[in-house]
C-alpha cells in the first residue's frame, strides 16, 4: 500500500462518511491477496496443504509466491455448538460462553480447549469472534479451531474478508456450513501469515488513531455548532445580532453532516415564530387589528351560511404563552384564524379508481416540510351526494396528520384540482386574509411540533380536531408575516446550498478515497479526479 499517497490526501477524504470503514476493509482485502507485505523466497510453502489442495484442481495462477487457492471446506471444520440454557450460565466463570455475536455468559466446563473463532450461525449469521483459550459455543454458532498450518488471527482476518454475513441474509434462516465451505480463499506460507497479522495490527492501530482524531474533530464541531444554535434559540437581546452574525458566518464551515443542516433549519424556524428573524416595523398594523377584521369576516360568513358557528374556544392562559412576543404580535388559537377545521370521512376504499380526483393520504404528507409528496397517488371517484364531498380541498388548505405520526404536513397549491382526504388527516382552511405560508412555516417549527407531540392517547399518538382548533399560534402583523416568509425562503435556500455543497464534497471524498485505496491493486492517476472543495 502506498501509505505516503494516502496520508498526503487523507485530510481531504477523512470526513467521507465511510472513510475509516473502507480503509479497514481495504487493509483486509490487501492482506488476503498477498499485497500487504512482501513475499520471502525463503519461506516454506504451505507444504502440509499441497496434497489436499492440488486434488481440487483449482486455478493457481496469479497468486503471490508460495500461496495456494483452496476451498474453506478443505481445510476448516465448522463445528456445531451445543445448547446451554440460560439457567446453566454463570455471571462469572473461567470459560466464556459465546452466542452468535459475542459472550452471553460463563461456565465452568469448556466445549473446546483450543483457541478458536466463533462464527454466528443463526441470528447474527456470519458474525466473527475470537477466543484465545477454552470456550463454550451455543447452538446458534459454529466454532472453528485453527489447524497447525494457520495463524489463528490470520484465519480471523481471512474470514472477515469473505463477508460471511452476506451468506446468511434474505429468507434463509442462517449461515449454512455448505455455503461457507464452498468459499474459495488463498493461503500464504505460515511465516508470511505471521507477518501479515503484524502488519494488519499495525494498520488497524493507525485506523483507530484516525477514527479517534475524526471523532475529536466532529465533537469540537458539534460543540461549537450547538453553542451557536443555542444562543440563537434562547436569544439574549443584547447580544443577539452579534450571535446571529457569527452563526451565519461560522456555521457553513461547521456544517459537515446532514443532521447539522437539519438543526440549522429548525433554528431558522424557531427564530421566525418568535419574531427574531426579521426586525419589527412600528408602522405595521398590529396583529390585534388583524384579529378584529378576522372576527368580523367570520361573523359575516356565519350569517351568510357559508360556515357554521364554532363552539367557544378556551381562553389563553399564561402557560399558553410559551415566550415573550414582540410588540405588535398576539397569541391566538388556530380556530380563531380558520373558516373550517375538519377531517376526512371513512370508507373511501370502495371509491378507489385508476383516474379521477386525487385522494391525499398520510403518505403524501411531509415530516419536515409541507410540500406534498405525489410520487404515489391514489385516485377516487366519490358519489356526488356522498358525505366525503365536504372535505373537497381548496388551494391554501393546510393538512395535518392526526393519527400515528402526528404533525406531518401538506399545503394545497393553486391549480391542484379536485382532491379529498381520509380520516387520518385534518384540514385547516384559514380565513382568506391569513392564507399564505406563515401558518405552514409555523407548523413545521419546533414550537409547533412540540404541540403536535404533546397529547399521547392510546398505543399510537393521536390528535383530536379540538386539539387542532385550540392550537396556540404566535401571530405577527400581516406585513411582518410576509417578511418572515421571504426571510425563511432566503435562509432555507442557503441551507439547500450547504446541503448541495456537502453532498458534492462527500461524493468527491468518496471518489478520491476509492482511487487511493485501489491504487495498490490497479494504479490510477489520482490527479485526474476533479476535487471540489
Amino acid at each position: 500500500m502506498n501509505a505516503e499517497r494516502l496520508l498526503q490526501h487523507y485530510e481531504r477524504i477523512a470526513d467521507a462518511p465511510d472513510a475509516i470503514a473502507r480503509l479497514r476493509r481495504f487493509i483486509l482485502d490487501l492482506a488476503v491477496r498477498g499485497k500487504l507485505v512482501p513475499q520471502d523466497a525463503n519461506d516454506e510453502p504451505a507444504s502440509e496443504l499441497l496434497k489436499r489442495i492440488d486434488k481440487e484442481k483449482l486455478d493457481q495462477t496469479g497468486l503471490p509466491q508460495g500461496w495456494r487457492r483452496t476451498k474453506i471446506g478443505s481445510i476448516l471444520d465448522f463445528q456445531y455448538g451445543e445448547g446451554l440454557k440460560a439457567s446453566e450460565r454463570l455471571d462469572e466463570g473461567p470459560v466464556p460462553v459465546f452466542g452468535s455475536n459475542g459472550i452471553v455468559g460463563f461456565t465452568d466446563e469448556p466445549l473446546t480447549q483450543r483457541p478458536s473463532i466463533i462464527v454466528g450461525r443463526k441470528g447474527s449469521a456470519g458474525a466473527l469472534n475470537l477466543c484465545d483459550g477454552p470456550s463454550w459455543t451455543t447452538d446458534v454458532a459454529y466454532f472453528v479451531e485453527s489447524p497447525s498450518f494457520l495463524d489463528l488471527r490470520f484465519l480471523l482476518n481471512m474470514l472477515a474478508a469473505l463477508d460471511l454475513d452476506k451468506l446468511g441474509k434474505g429468507v434463509k434462516p442462517g449461515l449454512s456450513r455448505s455455503e461457507a465451505y464452498a468459499q474459495i480463499i488463498a493461503l500464504p506460507p505460515l511465516a508470511e501469515q505471521h507477518r501479515i497479522v503484524a502488519k494488519v495490527n499495525e494498520l488497524m492501530g493507525l485506523c483507530d488513531r484516525l477514527a479517534a482524531a475524526r471523532a475529536g474533530r466532529e465533537a469540537a464541531r458539534d460543540r461549537l455548532a450547538a453553542a451557536s444554535l443555542a444562543r440563537l434559540n434562547a436569544p439574549d437581546p443584547e447580544t443577539f445580532q452579534t450571535d446571529a452574525r457569527f452563526a451565519l458566518e461560522a456555521l457553513p464551515a461547521l456544517t459537515t453532516r446532514p443532521d447539522q443542516i437539519k438543526a440549522l433549519r429548525q433554528t431558522i424556524l424557531n427564530l421566525a415564530v418568535r419574531g427574531k428573524l426579521v426586525p419589527q416595523d412600528p408602522k405595521d398594523e398590529p396583529a390585534s387589528e388583524l384579529l378584529k377584521r378576522i372576527a368580523k369576516e367570520k361573523a359575516r360568513l356565519v350569517k351568510a351560511g357559508q360556515i357554521i358557528r364554532e363552539k367557544p374556544l378556551p381562553p389563553l392562559t399564561e402557560a399558553d404563552a410559551a415566550f415573550e412576543l414582540p410588540r405588535g404580535w398576539e397569541w391566538v388559537r388556530l380556530g380563531h384564524l380558520s373558516q373550517m377545521v375538519t377531517s376526512g370521512s371513512r370508507d373511501w376504499a370502495k371509491h378507489y379508481t385508476n383516474e379521477g380526483a386525487i385522494f391525499v393520504r398520510m403518505g403524501n404528507l411531509s415530516k419536515d416540510h409541507y410540500r406534498l409528496r405525489l410520487d404515489h397517488i391514489q385516485h377516487v371517484k366519490p358519489p356526488a351526494d356522498g358525505e366525503g364531498t365536504r372535505t373537497r380541498l381548496l388551494a391554501g388548505d393546510v393538512l395535518i396528520s392526526i393519527t400515528g405520526e402526528v404533525g406531518m404536513l401538506g399545503l394545497i397549491p393553486e391549480g391542484f384540482g379536485e382532491a379529498y382526504i381520509n380520516q387520518h388527516t385534518a384540514m385547516v382552511r384559514p380565513i382568506d386574509e391569513v392564507k399564505g405560508r406563515y401558518l405552514p412555516e409555523l407548523f413545521r417549527s419546533p414550537f409547533a411540533q412540540a404541540q403536535f407531540n404533546e397529547p399521547q392517547r392510546g398505543i399510537k399518538n393521536s390528535f383530536r380536531l379540538t386539539d387542532v382548533t385550540q392550537f396556540v399560534v404566535p401571530l405577527p402583523p400581516l406585513a411582518e408575516q410576509h417578511r418572515i416568509v421571504a426571510k425563511v425562503d432566503a435562509l432555507m435556500a442557503l441551507c439547500d446550498r450547504l446541503k448541495a455543497s456537502l453532498d458534492q464534497s462527500t461524493a468527491t471524498r468518496r471518489r478520491l478515497l476509492e482511487a487511493l485505496l485501489q491504487e495498490a491493486l490497479a494504479p490510477v492517476d489520482v490527479a485526474e479526479i476533479e476535487v471540489a472543495e
